[in-house]
């Protein structure tokens, strides 16, 4: 009797990892009641073959030496939008794969129509939709005033057929929108499985890699705000782009998680308007509240993200709490670190915030993960107990440590350059970052502490 094509599988949410039988915990990753039935149909026997280029090779192994390598110069092209090319590292490659990922109706589709436009007007350029029909994406290129007469669609779930048709356009950039809707027939899963969309993925990214074709996969997220389906779909592509937004914020940031090609952690910020997105050019610009007079609790800080430095403001509020555990909240910043900060204050600089609520906000909703965010953030925390302003012309940026010190922080001349083309004439930052004095930006004075008190007595004296 013939052995049956189809069998179930237990397959995690989580890793993707699979299972004969259902479990509560998965073995691999250990999450709990993640593991989902699919039903998976065995794949014609014609296509497990090894694929290399465009034909099967039985004995040939392609294995070479690495002085064999073409090592040609990597090759970029433009996507017409140079804050989407700053955080691509300068461009698209060809047979990159991208993969971007964000809240529903944060701008993931209007960002790539916009690119993908611009760029059929001098490259091929097919955008392949599982979520629209094409009167849907004509309406919405009317909307933003998108020509791209160049420019062409395809509704399709199915990624045999995509592939087939994509092969035969033979597009330079080519655009699946979204990965969740897409399936594969090998596999008897509905779409939006973990198994689909890995299956569906790995077909794509041979394809783009085996012709050279730039991929672009949009991606929905979870309730976590983590990319939704396997991790092993972030391990598989060479870029992984986040959009973040708070929520009625107008303006949209673009950050590189992982970049093969370009700096990781490199930043785009774009404004949402009527006519879709545009890019914020000087971002620094919309961070800096710039208060008419100095107030008590506010801090500039200059952080770096990816190669660009970026102008913030810190905003601090103290103040005495009802409750028995003062709490601790930082908003942009890791609440962890505040609470560890906040004890070095206590212990090294003797200024107590016992019995105080402390609030800790970066203006913008813009996320700073590094640690040069440390002095300011303490500076502008005694800043708001005190009621006593931090001079607006200054900046301020140093980690601090746990004995008290103020540590160096990487790239200080290119912070202080893009402090001082924005109009702040004094600076306080790490002794071992404050430049020479033939390198200190023209107008503007650096002061270098090593120690967390001196560092407030030169503000209270400032």
């Amino acid at each position: 009797m013939a052995k049956s094509s189809v069998k179930t599988l237990f397959v995690c949410s989580g890793c993707g990892a699979t299972a004969a039988q259902w479990a509560g915990q998965c073995a691999d990753c250990g999450e709990w009641n993640t593991l989902e039935e699919q039903i998976q149909s065995a794949a014609p026997a014609n296509a497990r073959g090894v694929v290399r280029g465009d034909a099967q090779y039985a004995g040939d192994s392609g294995v070479k030496r690495l002085d064999e390598v073409p090592r040609d110069a990597e090759l970029r092209f433009s996507t017409g939008i140079g804050e989407f090319d700053r955080v691509l590292g300068g461009g698209l490659v060809a047979a990159g794969v991208v993969l971007l990922g964000g809240e529903p109706g944060i701008g993931k589709s209007t960002l790539l129509l916009e690119a993908v436009a611009r760029v059929a007007n001098q490259r091929g350029a097919l955008y392949v939709t599982g979520e629209e029909s094409l009167r849907q994406v004509g309406m919405r290129a009317e909307r933003l005033g998108v020509s791209g007469d160049g420019l062409k669609l395809l509704a399709e779930t199915r990624v045999e057929t995509i592939i087939e048709l994509a092969r035969r356009e033979k597009p330079d950039v080519l655009v699946v929108d979204s990965i969740q809707t897409i399936h594969s027939d090998a596999l008897g899963s509905a779409p939006g499985g973990v198994a689909q969309v890995r299956e569906s993925a790995a077909q794509l990214v041979q394809f783009a890699k085996r012709t050279g074709t730039v991929l672009f996969l949009v991606g929905h997220v979870t309730k976590e705000g983590q990319l939704a389906g396997p991790r092993v779909l972030e391990h598989m592509v060479d870029t992984v782009l986040y959009f973040e937004s708070d929520s009625g914020s107008r303006y949209r940031l673009l950050r590189a998680v992982k970049n093969r090609f370009g700096a990781a952690n490199e930043l785009g910020v774009f404004a949402m308007v009527d006519s879709g997105l545009k890019e914020v050019k000087n971002p620094s610009a919309i961070f800096l509240s710039r208060h008419e007079k100095p107030v008590s609790g506010s801090a500039i800080l200059v952080t770096r993200e990816g190669t660009r430095p970026l102008l913030l403001e810190l905003q601090a509020l103290v103040a005495e709490s009802p409750l028995s555990n003062p709490r601790r909240l930082a908003v942009g910043l890791d609440g962890n670190r505040l609470g560890m900060l906040l004890a070095v204050l206590q212990r090294h600089a003797g200024v107590s915030t016992y019995g105080e609520d402390v609030f800790l906000n970066v203006v913008g909703g813009v996320r700073v993960a590094e640690t040069a965010s440390d002095l300011p953030a303490l500076l502008a925390v005694v800043s708001s107990l005190r009621d006593q302003p931090i001079p607006q012309d200054w900046v301020i940026f140093g980690e601090v440590g746990l004995a008290g010190e103020i540590r160096p922080i990487p790239n200080g001349a290119d912070r202080l350059t893009e402090a001082a083309r924005h109009g702040f004439k004094r600076a306080l930052v790490p002794s071992k970052n404050r430049p020479a004095a033939s390198e200190t930006p023209k107008g503007m004075q650096v002061t270098g502490v090593d120690r967390l008190d001196a560092a407030l007595e030169i503000i209270r004296d400032a």
